[in-house]
């Protein structure tokens, strides 16, 4: 018997291999060519520069123009001045001192006038003190007067009420009291400073100060004498004060 021959299947061609890009040496000289003779992107106009600052340089003049300017000027300043007489060039008058002036006193003030009075030998204050009487006489003063003041033999000219003032406000007012009838030429005056009866314990605390202060100190020397005044200008809340007289001033 005769074999059959088997038929075969013919195979697929085998793929062709992908052609590569031809790349040209010349073609890419071309390129940068282009590029090279492409005209550049438009430019950002540059910023207006700002005008140099010039500097104004004050002219120099002369010695001899300066002197002849400031003269001119002094001379206009000058214009309607009319010179003083040669009897009255350098003659300045001093000003004039207030004789009102109200000394204020402090502890320093104080503790100076009491040392100037060791110092002078002046003697200290003859005091009486009790509940309901105080009186105070200045060294080689007659005890006498200070009884004639408590009578009522002087006519008071001034007064200052106490009341209501601490003892710092009543130091200052006292002060300026007494400093202001001085000056004034006023004799006798009347200090109320109470009985104490609204203080602490019912103390006369500012009838104590009273007393301090009228007989040590600046105020000292103002004062001749005080007795406590009698019950028709306050009794024991109140205290007649005699000045001495200020230097200068006439009797009234």
């Amino acid at each position: 018997m005769a074999r059959r021959k088997k038929s075969r299947t013919p195979l697929p061609p085998p793929p062709r291999p992908r052609a590569e890009p031809f790349h040209s040496p010349f073609r890419e000289m071309q390129e940068q060519l282009r590029t090279l003779q492409a005209p550049p992107p438009p430019a950002t106009p540059p910023k207006p520069a700002s005008p140099p600052q010039v500097s104004q340089a004050r002219p120099v003049r002369s010695p001899d123009a300066v002197s002849r300017h400031e003269r001119a000027m002094f001379l206009d300043a000058m214009a309607g001045v009319t010179p003083l007489a040669k009897d009255q060039r350098g003659r300045v008058e001093k000003p004039r001192q207030d004789s009102t002036r109200v000394f204020m006193p402090t502890d320093d003030w104080e503790a100076l006038e009491e040392l100037r009075d060791l110092v002078e030998g002046r003697g200290e204050f003859t005091i009486q003190y009790t509940d309901e009487y105080m009186e105070g006489i200045a060294p080689g003063v007659d005890r006498r007067l200070a009884q004639r003041l408590h009578r009522g033999d002087y006519a008071v000219q001034a007064h200052f009420d106490l009341h209501g003032h601490t003892v710092e406000e009543a130091k200052v007012a006292v002060d300026r009291f007494l400093t202001s009838a001085y000056l004034a030429g006023q004799r006798c005056l009347l200090l109320i400073h109470g009985r104490g009866r609204n203080s602490k314990d019912n103390r006369p605390v500012l009838k104590e100060q009273v007393r301090i202060w009228l007989s040590h100190g600046r105020l000292s020397r103002l004062v001749l004498a005080f007795a406590t005044a009698p019950l028709t200008d306050g009794g024991a809340g109140a205290v007649y004060v005699l000045l001495r007289r200020a230097p200068g001033l006439q009797k009234k």
